[in-house]
């Protein structure tokens, strides 16, 4: 899906630039992260000395639950990317590139692909905003009852019995209330 062939951008002289537009890309996140729009934005691939810098600003939206009254919504995601891949296979001779120095660094595959896949899941994944509500002024759900407090402009129960430690302070409000 973000997978783009650079091996003419090997051969090229460092600063080598190559542009690609990203449109209607989808992509599956996490079991529990599920995309409401198609990936949209521009990946830059540029040649270095030793590898291809991957540059990217994408936009989507995230399929989300409000934090307080739990209605469905769609949050937008920006993320931007900056990854360096290193060759697996030399582009010269063919033979294998000694992995074991930089283990964890992103590789182009043996026919000098680069996938983006996992490093845009893991950017989506950590962009995720960690409490999302459906408005800035979201009043959530009754503690008692569970009904959503957005929809209804007055809310209240009958008075339960008053908490014995608390009845000096009722008898204080009362009294102010009537002065």
């Amino acid at each position: 899906m973000l997978s783009y062939n650079v091996a003419a951008l090997l051969r090229s002289a460092p600063g080598t630039e190559r542009r690609y537009t990203v449109e209607d890309a989808r992509l599956a996140v996490a079991s529990d992260l599920q995309l409401a729009t198609p990936i949209e934005g521009e990946v830059r691939l540029a040649r270095t000395g030793r590898s291809i810098l991957a540059r990217a600003h994408l936009t989507t939206a995230i399929e989300a639950t409000c934090a307080r009254c739990l209605r469905p919504i769609v949050a937008p995601i920006n993320v931007d990317i900056e990854e360096e891949a290193l060759p697996s296979v030399d582009i010269d001779s063919g033979a294998a590139v000694d992995q074991r120095a930089e283990p964890d660094v992103l590789r182009l595959d043996e026919h000098h692909q680069l996938d983006l896949d996992q490093p845009v899941r893991e950017a989506i994944s950590l962009a995720e905003p960690i409490s999302l509500l459906c408005r800035p002024g979201c009043r959530g759900l009754c503690s008692e009852c569970g009904e959503d407090l957005n929809d209804q402009a007055e809310h209240g129960h009958a008075d339960d019995e008053l908490d014995p430690r608390l009845a000096r302070l009722a008898e204080w409000r009362e009294s102010s209330e009537t002065n």
